[in-house]
């Protein structure tokens, strides 16, 4: 399907915005409420380091956009290039489209083609499987080092 016409067709009330400074607060509520209901594979003491290191980010650095709807932010992604670094929703929000909307956004929008998931996150694997990423690389670790596999996807 047409990434233009799936927008055509939903009457959805979400919004695509980019950040601003005012939503950072926010979306680092989005990413501890997500990580902690998708990621049951962390370690606590990795989610502790990670949520300090997600408080640092300066997310001006990245193309990030806010999901919204009622002007409460309820997902974000984070977009490197032509690569997605990060995508996350809130807990309640998971599993019904808005993921989609925002990966259909970054493929229509940037020319997103790549993406990295946690091996462990078999969810997300799956997502990103439907909508036409492959795997084409692995690597035992994580960015930081971790013992957290990860696949390398690409768009086809």
């Amino acid at each position: 399907m047409e990434v233009d016409t799936y927008y055509q067709q939903q009457m959805n009330p979400y919004n695509i915005k980019p950040f601003e400074n005012a939503d950072q607060e926010q979306i680092i509520k989005v990413w501890e409420k997500s990580v902690l209901a998708t990621h049951d594979f962390l370690l606590h003491e990795d989610f502790v380091e990670l949520k300090a290191l997600v408080q640092t980010i300066n997310f001006h650095q990245l193309e990030v956009y806010c999901l919204e709807q009622n002007l409460e932010i309820v997902g974000f992604m984070g977009i490197v290039g032509q690569k997605i670094e990060m995508l996350f929703l809130s807990p309640e929000h998971i599993g019904k489209g808005q993921g989609r909307q925002l990966v259909l956004y970054a493929i229509q929008k940037h020319n997103v083609n790549k993406v990295d998931v946690n091996e462990q996150n078999q969810k997300a694997l799956n997502f990103y499987q439907k909508l036409g990423f492959r795997a084409f690389d692995r690597s035992e670790k994580d960015d930081q080092g971790k013992p957290y596999p990860i696949v390398r996807m690409e768009y086809s």
